[in-house]
């Protein structure tokens, strides 16, 4: 195919760093030697609405209107003061005009609307924040509140990250959609459509494939597609992306195809590159791979199943060139440490593992292929990549998406980090497993792990059990203290209103909830209620888990939401706000004292949890057993050895003295002096960065072999056993 293939981001994902779907398959096409360029047609679009000449032209479109609120009638007021700051304030949250933060911090730089309104509260929240995260909320407060103005007088459906979301999510079916695209361009699509346009232009290409990762997505890239099958005729459009693979799976309403030729599911290489081939004529229509189109005006689903997926390590390194990095903002929207880490700075986005490797979460679409079909990488390639987008695109911080992150593979990226010398950021998303030992948080933190965000859902062990979580609360608060202590943030993902979950249950998992944060081993969280999802256990079998399906009819369009009655649990929405409030001021340090009753306008049951049960669980010893094929690695540095002389009551002895010293503090440990030779030469060979591993039997058998006695005596007390602090590590 001599035309390149254009592959679309539409509005609106994230303003911070790019969604990476696109990257993932420029990356793919580059190892094919297809030509393909990307867009974030978002972040092109925000940068053009809010810049001085947008806000000029914004402002002049909004027309007499009988009744304007408050709120927007002071913002229109105001109007000249938020022309004149918008490049400035754009450019501060680019990070190319720091200073500016000082300006902000003032508090009167930028024009204030009801966005400022909880300025006390919010002074309260980011007390200790510096002046920059402090400037940065401020001036999202102020694009929030130009946000206000246009979804009130301009374009009802606007949100920066979830453009028309009420239109696309739960649509079963597309009656709606398909009446707003029939309707006149809104302020939105025109600046869309601009922009579109243009690449179109420099690009002229002759396959246009849209990734729509949410419902949000979904309205934009329908208009995409809708102007270039109306200006392009000859030109394909294909759509994929995390909507498409979850909600579009029982796809039957022919009106689709109006606006795109193709729809892929799942992952996107193979059904590419097959697309591809058959617009060549090199392929049949039957030969495409997982792929919806209209065949005699029906919508017909192909999945050619002699045509196997691409292996990890066949699909190239994610290429973030084309994009505009530079023009990405960041910003600090609300009060969570890791919704700020999320949407502050830029971060390129790479996956351990296709899948997951627990796979069994019953509320989880586990029947799905994106979870289903666990494949890993390689520490090495995996470090690869990690150098090839740092070469690339300058960043040196990385997420990891994947659905959790396996343990075994990130203590093999952490060495090879630390061997490669790499300097990174990075931060991923996990299970709370008893394979995070101490140890293991300890080297994921000196590799430049930040921070992990995982389920812990409901806190309470019969819902953990039913959820098939295969953890409990008293392990996650275990581990989340391994976390904390080697000074990784630890975000948890909590549910409420899971099948069958009583108002006793939600109440005692609030009360889990604020002893992990009390104790110190829990810094960030998020409440979400349970959604019953056609893809997961609970979907597909929803007798076994004592609920009901509200309605057993199939949409002819987005079928995965699906609303139902559970009978014998509580009244579920009706917690929501308080445990959401609680959970705002827990995350501050603030009203650990505080009945749970105090949250709630309406009677809730007293806790049965212990007001101790969490500290009970972080005092209860761990004893693992030791295997013999216990990886021993060394992170420090080389410690300076003394000998000296130890008297008793007439005895003398010969001592070593070992003096380690890292970034923070100095650590002394003082042995026989056989014992520290031996010590420091072992050192020497467990270096994380010497070729050959050591297991602790090997330790054990160099420890007999120098002729020395008791060697779990010797490496299992004090004070070789405190050695953890200055890095050394069993793992």
């Amino acid at each position: 195919m001599t035309a390149p293939v254009l592959l679309l981001t539409p509005p609106f994902t994230q303003l911070n760093t790019p969604y990476p779907a696109t990257a993932y398959l420029k990356g793919f096409l580059n190892t094919k030697q297809i030509s393909s360029f990307q867009a974030d047609l978002g972040i092109e679009v925000t940068v053009a609405l809010f810049s001085k000449k947008g806000l000029i032209h914004l402002f002049a479109q909004i027309k007499e209107i009988a009744i304007l609120s408050k709120n927007v009638s002071r913002i229109i007021a105001l109007q000249n003061d938020y022309i004149n700051t918008i490049d400035a304030v754009i450019l501060f949250l680019q990070g190319k005009n720091p200073t500016l933060a000082h300006l902000i911090g003032k508090r009167n730089f930028l024009p204030e609307a009801s966005r400022f309104a909880q300025l006390d509260d919010l002074k309260w929240a980011f007390g200790t924040m510096g002046i920059q995260d402090k400037a940065k909320h401020l001036a999202t407060m102020y694009l929030e509140d130009l946000s206000d103005l246009i979804t009130e007088c301009i374009d009802v459906h606007f949100g920066f990250s979830r453009y028309a979301e009420r239109l696309g999510r739960s649509a079963n079916s597309f009656d709606e959609l398909y009446a707003a695209l029939q309707k006149e361009y809104t302020y939105i699509d025109n600046l869309l459509i601009a922009v579109l346009q243009k690449r179109m232009a420099e690009i002229n290409p002759s396959l246009v494939a849209i990734s729509v990762p949410f419902p949000g997505n979904l309205y934009t890239s329908l208009r995409c597609g809708q102007w270039i099958k109306q200006n392009y005729p000859q030109v394909k459009v294909a759509m994929g992306g995390g909507f498409a693979n979850t909600e579009l799976r029982s796809l039957s309403d022919e009106r689709v195809f109006e606006f795109y030729d193709f729809i892929t599911l799942d992952d996107g290489e193979a059904p590419i590159e097959n697309l591809l081939h058959f617009l060549e004529g090199k392929k049949n229509i039957n030969q495409l791979k997982r792929t919806f189109t209209l065949v005699n005006g029906q919508v017909t689903y192909i999945n050619n199943t002699n045509c196997s997926d691409y292996k990890q390590g066949q699909v190239g390194t994610p290429d973030y060139s084309d994009l505009l990095l530079d023009e990405y903002i960041s910003a600090i929207e609300i009060i969570n440490p890791m919704h700020s880490l999320w949407s502050d700075g830029r971060w390129n986005k790479l996956t351990m593992a296709h899948g997951c490797y627990w796979g069994k979460c019953t509320f989880c679409d586990i029947s799905l292929d994106y979870i289903k079909l666990y494949e890993p990488i390689t520490a090495q390639l995996l470090c690869n990549r990690i150098e090839e987008l740092m070469a690339q695109t300058g960043q040196n911080g990385f997420h990891f998406v994947d659905e959790a992150a396996p343990p075994a593979l990130m203590r093999a990226l952490s060495i090879e980090i630390i061997k490669r010398k790499l300097i990174v950021t990075w931060w991923a998303n996990i299970r709370f497993e008893k394979s995070f030992t101490r140890d293991l948080c300890l080297l994921l933190k000196a590799s430049g792990c930040i921070a992990v965000s995982g389920g812990l859902e409901v806190a309470s062990d019969r819902l953990l059990e039913l959820i098939q979580k295969g953890i409990t609360v008293a392990q996650v608060a275990r581990v989340n203290k391994h976390f904390s202590d080697a000074g990784i943030m630890v975000h948890a993902y909590l549910m409420y209103g899971f099948p069958t979950q009583t108002a006793q249950e939600t109440i005692d998992s609030l009360e889990m909830v604020r002893q992990l944060f009390e104790a110190g081993i829990l810094q960030s969280a998020f409440w979400h209620q349970f959604t019953m999802t056609a893809h997961s256990p609970v979907g597909l079998n929803p007798e076994k888990y004592k609920v009901k399906k509200v309605s057993e009819s199939i949409g002819s369009f987005a079928n995965n939401d699906i609303e139902h009655i559970d009978p014998t649990g509580a009244d579920h929405a009706t917690f929501s706000f308080g445990l959401k409030k609680s959970l705002l001021n827990y995350m501050h340090g603030a009203c650990y004292d505080y009945p749970l009753q105090k949250w709630f306008d309406f009677k809730v049951p007293k806790t049965f949890i212990a007001p101790d049960y969490i500290l009970r669980a972080l005092e209860q010893k761990e004893f693992t057993a030791t295997k013999p094929t216990t990886k021993i690695v060394w992170l420090g540095n080389k410690p300076t050895v003394t000998s000296f002389t130890k008297s008793k009551k007439g005895m003398h002895w010969q001592m070593s003295e070992l003096v380690f010293q890292n970034k923070q503090t100095s650590l002394s440990i003082k042995v026989s002096e056989l014992q520290g030779i031996w010590l420091a030469a072992m050192l020497e060979k467990l270096s994380i960065r010497c070729i050959k591993g050591f297991t602790i039997q090997e330790v054990k058998e160099n420890y007999d072999a120098a002729g020395l006695e008791d060697f779990e005596l010797f490496w299992d007390n004090k004070p070789v056993n405190g050695l953890h602090q200055v890095g050394l590590l069993q793992l």
